[in-house]
């Protein structure tokens, strides 16, 4: 069985539905308990770092996505479920993540973009990809849509994915069975719904 992670901050309706459009089932999951019983699990998010992690360490929910992630079987971040996975972020003060990869969250530095643009980034922008399991079947390019006003820094090691927004920034990582990504594919028809249906399938 697949999971979808509740913790009261993800868009879970979409991610359902993306799940439905492909044939899948899929268990929405608030119980840390049930974790280890399932095949790979999605963790979602919409809000801010802080306020994620807190929700997470409520029934103990933090520790064990750690010990699913450590156990091997496959794991995918969206959007702020993507940047959890990292050790921490600068969102309105510091705040530790789950530490799963190595690297931090920043803001968008507009001193340094190379246009005057807006923050948060909103809407379809591309994403350059390096061919792996998560992305099988798709162009080198191609569009999906973003909302955030952060983004990872993290070593060459894990990125598969970059987008250009002011400055080029990591949109895509992994590392191991982690997988993790900044836009929504379930707002991302179809190109969107493969990159869901590639983790459906990831062993």
């Amino acid at each position: 069985m697949n999971g979808i992670i509740n913790y009261n901050m993800g868009n879970l309706q979409s991610v359902k539905n993306a799940f439905s459009k492909l044939d899948f089932q899929a268990e929405v999951v608030s119980d840390p308990d049930k974790l280890k019983d399932l095949e790979r699990v999605l963790l979602p998010g919409v809000g801010a770092f802080g306020d994620a992690m807190d929700h997470l360490k409520q029934n103990g929910m933090d520790e064990a996505i750690v010990e699913f992630a450590k156990s091997g079987k496959p794991i995918l971040g969206i959007c702020l479920g993507m940047q959890l996975l990292f050790e921490k972020s600068c969102e309105f003060g510091e705040h530790k993540g789950l530490g799963l990869i190595e690297g931090e969250i920043v803001k968008f530095d507009k001193k340094a973009f190379d246009t005057p643009l807006k923050i948060p980034h909103m809407g379809w922008n591309e994403i350059e990809i390096k061919q792996n399991q998560l992305f099988k079947g798709l162009n080198e390019k191609f569009y999906l849509y973003f909302v955030h006003s952060y983004h990872v820094v993290c070593d060459e090691r894990f990125a598969i994915g970059k987008t250009h927004y002011g400055y080029e920034f990591v949109s895509a990582v992994m590392k191991e069975n982690i997988y993790g990504i900044q836009p929504h594919p379930e707002k991302s028809h179809n190109n969107g719904l493969k990159i869901v249906e590639n983790f459906l399938k990831v062993k």
